[in-house]
């Protein structure tokens, strides 16, 4: 029935380039906040019925009640609706009115040669700090007198804006430049005067926290590429999770909602049913928000993360904090598990929380996940469980296979729980509790 009225509201006639957008980002914005948890827990459900079967496949009989894998919890709720994220990126193209530098989100796709960038001011996830931030950096480029990126190989330079927030009041914008052929001196003139415009001129109103520049000649740019330059304010903004504080970085990994992942976290606090003597293993940690919320219940935290300033953001967290039981891995988790659970000898036991991208695990992570037989509980905490991660779920759960190198006795799927964490759109976040 959700799905029925989604379909039918956005089938409405689209009078309005904002109503394109909102249909686009926030698919499910019409339907009230009870029926949009409907929607996700069918989808839910479905991702349940396709893994059992596909278990089936394998000669595995996972059909518990309803057809599902294991039993599925109601969707726990967002406890925000509208403005909830922490973290925004806007891009800069034409717009419906042909304004090459208009700041928005997309409508259209690259294949189809059809993207329109449309400004977000009534998209109902994104608040209002984020909004004002985009509308004072679109000011700004539109006084400039270079143009916009568009296309890398057409010239140009203004490129994305990335704006992140707190619950402490704090805001970060990190503006992406393209350098084309400008040299140091030119370089230098611009990011003057964007400090300027941020601080004395009209995006003073913003009030941020930290102003970060970065050249980059790539779509996307890691920190080690092409470093992020501090033009104003201090390095880092914090956030307040489960009475604690965390440092976030421009490029660090942080729950897009603070609030849901303040539930989510406590969630898996409990699922994990961790004990004093227990070594947990923090897979995927970013700036070690769920190792550092259990810390207290474990003897020893180990957290790997592949963006290093994360992981000095996780060290400095651990340390602000006052925890001292964590230690925390620089690097791909299918490089630096393998070797570290390869010879793990320690008696205590292991439990898993992994919480990968929407790419899952590398195999080399799951093979070794598998091979160790200390780990007898594993947590996977997916923000796409229809996607790669299905993959993940089936190679924790299928029979031993020596020729690909999965020894280990296999899991098996025992409790779903979803949680919102993105209202308004129909992504869900999945925690899937394994054990054997």
């Amino acid at each position: 029935e959700g799905r029925k009225k989604v379909r039918e509201s956005c089938s409405l006639p689209e009078s309005s380039w904002e109503e394109r957008l909102a249909n686009a980002v926030t698919p499910l914005w019409r339907l009230p906040y009870q029926e949009q948890l409907q929607v996700k827990y069918e989808s839910q459900r479905k991702v349940l019925q396709t893994l059992a079967s596909r278990l089936e496949e394998l000669g595995i009989d996972a059909q518990k009640r309803g057809g599902l894998c294991c039993p599925l919890q109601p969707v726990v709720p967002s406890p925000i609706i509208n403005g909830y994220r922490n973290k925004s990126t806007f891009s800069v193209n034409r717009g419906p009115d042909g304004n090459p530098k208009t700041v928005g989100l997309y409508v259209g796709t690259g294949r189809e040669r059809n993207i329109v960038c449309v400004k977000a001011n009534h998209v109902e996830n994104i608040p209002s700090k984020h909004k004002q931030v985009a509308q004072c950096y679109e000011e700004f480029i539109c006084r400039s007198p270079l143009d916009s990126c568009i296309l890398f190989h057409e010239g140009g330079h203004w490129r994305e804006l990335v704006v992140r927030t707190t619950s402490c009041g704090h805001t970060m914008a990190i503006i992406t430049f393209h350098p084309q052929e400008l040299g140091q001196e030119a370089l230098a003139t611009q990011k003057a005067l964007l400090k300027e415009f941020f601080t004395c001129g009209p995006g003073a109103v913003c009030a941020l926290t930290s102003l970060y520049f970065q050249e980059s000649t790539m779509t996307r740019c890691s920190h080690e590429q092409s470093p992020f330059q501090l033009l104003h304010g201090a390095p880092h903004i914090f956030e307040e999770l489960l009475g604690l504080k965390f440092r976030i970085s421009p490029d660090a990994f942080f729950q897009v909602n603070t609030a849901g992942a303040e539930v989510l976290y406590q969630a898996v606090r409990e699922l994990c049913q961790a004990t004093g003597d227990t070594v947990l293993l923090d897979i995927c940690c970013g700036t070690g928000t769920i190792g550092l919320s259990l810390a207290h219940r474990v003897s020893k935290v180990i957290g790997v993360e592949v963006v290093e300033k994360a992981i000095e953001d996780a060290e400095w967290n651990a340390a602000f904090n006052g925890i001292s039981n964590c230690e925390f891995h620089t690097g791909k988790a299918e490089a630096v598990l393998p070797q570290l659970l390869a010879s793990w000898e320690d008696a205590r036991p292991l439990v898993a929380v992994v919480n990968p991208s929407r790419a899952g695990l590398h195999y080399r992570v799951v093979r070794a996940i598998r091979n160790c037989r200390a780990i007898c509980r594993l947590l996977y905490i997916s923000c796409k469980p229809e996607g790669e991660a299905m993959r993940n779920f089936l190679e924790l759960c299928c029979p031993p296979d020596p020729r690909k190198k999965l020894v280990g006795e296999p899991f098996a799927p025992m409790l779903a729980l979803p949680f919102d964490m993105f209202p308004h759109t129909v992504h869900c976040e999945l925690v899937l509790l394994f054990t054997r």
